[in-house]
């Protein structure tokens, strides 16, 4: 199975971090994940970042830097996915994929089942 790059945007405000609930209709529906998407064709990471994230929340951020990389393969998928600290430059959120969005304490994160990958890499952020 080829592997596949996918971003994922870890974005905080104040003290919380969006997380968002996959489309039901989606593999791994209704899990939570920090959102991002498939890096196309000749993208680099951070342009794939933006334009998932302006395509799924409706909003434009700004990256800072990548804090992580996980592997994940199952039956269904082979990806690494890599996660990248961002902020918000509006907050105009409208969803057009994603089922809601939360705003986050760290702490909090144990209430989420989060999808594989994304729960690993809470320790790190």
């Amino acid at each position: 199975m080829r592997t596949t790059d996918v971003v994922a945007a870890v974005i905080k405000k104040d003290d919380c971090y969006l997380l968002a609930k996959r489309n039901k209709d989606k593999y791994m529906g209704l899990k939570w994940e920090f959102p991002g998407g498939k890096v196309e064709g000749n993208e680099t990471f951070e342009e794939a970042l933006s334009r998932e994230i302006l395509e799924e929340l409706n909003v434009n951020i700004e990256i800072h830097n990548k804090v992580a990389e996980e592997k994940y393969q199952d039956s269904e998928i082979n990806i690494i996915l890599h996660y990248f600290m961002c902020s918000l430059l509006n907050e105009d959120i409208v969803l057009s994929e994603h089922e809601a969005i939360e705003w986050v304490k760290k702490e909090d994160f144990c209430h989420y089942e989060f999808v594989p990958g994304d729960g690993d890499i809470t320790s790190l952020i």
